[in-house]
């Protein structure tokens, strides 16, 4: 009788556990990486045409749009690409204005996320280099 008066005191297992939903699959997160594709299409445009006030001012719009798609528990490949090529394009105009320690952050994040992202493809290893090369020639500018 002690026993199954103790039993009836133990903890209870609470609610069912839900599964999390995979928010890659979300309608937001498609939407959000087409504007962030957009975005960066848009900034490097402008970069590339001299309006570097302009490019800088819509990388900064597109900023939170890449944190928020490379927040979710297993980013795809689509929306890390975004994300890289948001602060690849950034990275590049900090090193054209020669502020180079803040453009070796950016690539250094570039670094990061293409270091042990798996699977490993033809276009993953060529970023993964190109991290480093812009790395290095963040550290001889830096130096001079």
């Amino acid at each position: 009788m002690i026993a199954a008066l103790l039993a009836g005191c133990s903890p209870s297992s609470g609610p069912p556990r839900r599964t999390q939903a995979d928010a890659t699959t979300e309608p937001w997160y498609g939407q959000t990486l087409i504007q962030l594709v957009d975005m960066n299409r848009q900034a490097l445009d402008l970069f590339q045409h001299g309006k570097s006030d302009a490019a800088a001012a819509l990388i900064m719009q597109a900023q939170p749009l890449a944190k928020r798609l490379i927040s979710v528990p297993r980013p795809t490949l689509a929306a890390t690409e975004a994300a890289s090529d948001l602060d690849q394009l950034y990275g590049q105009m900090l090193f054209s204005n020669r502020n180079y320690g803040w453009a070796r952050l950016l690539f250094q994040k570039n670094l990061a996320r293409w270091k042990y992202w798996t699977p490993r493809t033809p276009e993953t290893a060529a970023r993964l280099k190109r991290a480093q090369a812009e790395i290095a020639d963040c550290d001889r500018r830096i130096g001079q």
